[in-house]
């Protein structure tokens, strides 16, 4: 599953949740310190490691 990143913009707080893309695009996401609603997704760049074939 993805995970996503946040940052509250009420108390600044970090947190990131793992969550399924529908959860992601239906779900309302709260600051697990504060519990404001006011969160902002953070995006991050990423890579995958993959084997080579010969």
């Amino acid at each position: 599953m993805p995970s996503y990143e946040y940052i509250c913009r009420k108390c600044g707080k970090k947190f990131t949740l793992v969550m399924t893309i529908s959860e992601h695009e239906s779900k309302k996401v709260r600051c697990p310190k504060c519990s404001s609603l006011k969160v902002e997704q953070q995006f991050h760049s990423f890579f995958a490691v993959t084997s080579k074939k010969s």
